[in-house]
């Protein structure tokens, strides 16, 4: 299936979800998360949701993760150049939703890429060699393509990968892992 077809597909369907679904999906995507072994993981980037697109809702896994005394880490988007800037998340950071409906902070330290150890990366789809189908901006591309050789990258997903997206290109980068309900 080609990215274009993918995305209109998983966004359609996403959006047929009735909330005990999703709650029920929820539920099984947080159970995998927290069985995972962050021993050697301290800053860790995750995406805050879009709830009109019905997105998973992350922030139960942002309040483990500060419970684990984990470094939660954000994104600004820029939409003039389809970058992102992160930034730390704190008890005390505010948020305010930007025109897209993603939650941004606006009075939080910035962070160097470098720095992060782990990304959970939103998606409407995967692929079964864990390449991705997002909104189409290539925002977690670019940002994917900067981070460190040794970064974990880990999607978020209602769905169970698809067996192939057929236009993969060069600046697709693939996840180390597909989380998504069992």
């Amino acid at each position: 299936m080609n990215k274009k077809d993918a995305r209109k597909l998983y966004k359609q369907k996403r959006t047929e979800l009735s909330k005990t679904e999703i709650d029920l999906f929820q539920k099984s995507i947080y159970d995998q998360i927290y069985d995972l072994d962050f021993s050697k993981i301290q800053n860790i980037h995750i995406f805050l949701s879009i709830t009109r697109h019905k997105e998973i809702n992350t922030y139960p896994i942002v309040d483990f993760l500060h419970k684990h005394n984990k470094t939660v880490i954000v994104s600004k988007s820029n939409f003039e150049n389809n970058t992102l800037q992160h930034y730390i998340l704190t008890e005390n950071t505010k948020l305010i939703e930007n025109n897209y409906g993603i939650p941004e902070p606006i009075n939080a330290q910035q962070v160097e890429v470098k720095n992060i150890d782990l990304v959970f990366v939103p998606l409407l789809v995967a692929d079964k060699k864990n390449y991705r189908v997002g909104y189409g901006k290539g925002f977690y591309d670019r940002f994917l393509a900067s981070c460190r050789k040794d970064i974990t990258t880990i999607g978020l997903n209602f769905y169970p990968p698809i067996e192939s997206i057929t236009d993969i290109n060069k600046l697709d980068v693939p996840l180390n892992k597909i989380i998504y309900p069992a």
